[in-house]
């Protein structure tokens, strides 16, 4: 393809990168948007969305996505498949360059590559995935209400989506690796206290089973010990809380970042430290991770990216 140039290059789709293509084409900023490698981002991966404004009856993921794409590209928003391999930021215009070897040159650019959750590599995550396997337990756990439920992990997070489950579900396990938990001395105290909340130490998941939906795990306790023993749990849904690792590899060394690799943004605004350059959604958030927040940064970013580019002219 040819080389291009436009006054806001958007990295990556999802509900941030959709949201910025929607608000910078109708502030005629001619937006290119590259959408990475998963088209519309994490919610392609997630059978229903309750919790979306506008969708009273609740709406899957990759309709969502596809709404959203449909309404930049109503507004003009040139949106093409694609991954960034390299990103120049050292000077203004930038210079961005896709997998096809097209060089795209740009005023301001917006990130919006968003976050990975950590799986833990076994096969029957895949399996299952929508299908009781889940990484949000705010997205999906209103679907296990009056049921059983397993989180994997022993951080704040973990415990959090612990706590926050056992409001809706009958049972909720902690499978946690070590004999401890890491999370905070308060979020220990509040699961170990929660009567529906069974913390399994020193266990490990060997894989998922059931015939269509998840239906239980495969547990090893004591795993590689005299004391090791597999034994089953029956769950209807399998959450993890492991931690999510956002997509930034590609900009270390140009873009601020914290210690774990998400976007640092200035103050309330979605500017980074390099003038012209903004990120957006799960890239820069990393505590909400929710759809509508990232619709709402992309937003934000795209009307951050009109003001610069007014104030540069």
């Amino acid at each position: 393809m040819a080389d291009s140039t436009t006054k806001c290059l958007i990295i990556g789709s999802g509900p941030a990168g959709y949201t910025a293509a929607i608000y910078a084409s109708r502030a005629n900023l001619s937006p290119i948007l590259i959408e990475g490698l998963q088209p519309g981002g994490q919610l392609t991966t997630t059978t229903e969305v309750e919790n979306f404004p506008g969708y009273p009856e609740g709406i899957t993921g990759p309709l969502l996505m596809e709404d959203l794409r449909k309404q930049a590209t109503r507004f003009g928003a040139d949106i093409r498949a694609g991954i960034v391999t390299a990103a120049d930021f050292s000077e203004r215009p930038f210079k961005v360059t896709t997998d096809d070897g097209t060089v795209i040159t740009a005023e301001t650019v917006i990130i919006s590559t968003g976050a990975s959750a950590k799986y833990l590599g076994i096969s029957d995550e895949q399996k299952y995935a929508g299908m009781g396997v889940s990484a949000c337990a705010t997205c999906d756990g209103f679907f296990y209400r009056g049921r059983t439920v397993a989180v994997v992990g022993g951080g704040d997070t973990a415990c959090e989506e612990a706590l926050y489950l056992s409001g809706l579900a009958k049972k909720v396990y902690l499978i946690v690796r070590k004999d401890y938990l890491r999370a905070s001395k308060v979020m220990q105290q509040r699961v170990l206290q929660k009567e529906n909340i069974t913390v399994l130490f020193n266990c490990n998941t060997l894989g998922l089973f059931g015939d269509e939906f998840v239906e239980g795990a495969k547990i090893v306790e004591n795993k590689g010990t005299d004391k090791e023993q597999i034994f089953d749990i029956a769950i209807d849904g399998f959450f993890l809380a492991i931690g999510h690792k956002p997509n930034t590899d590609i900009f270390a060394g140009q873009i601020d970042l914290d210690e774990t690799g998400y976007i640092i943004t200035k103050g309330s605004s979605t500017a980074t430290n390099i003038p012209g350059v903004f990120g957006a959604g799960d890239v820069a958030d990393p505590v909400y991770r929710q759809a509508v927040s990232a619709a709402g940064m992309g937003c934000r970013a795209a009307l951050d990216a009109e003001k610069f580019i007014m104030e540069n002219a």
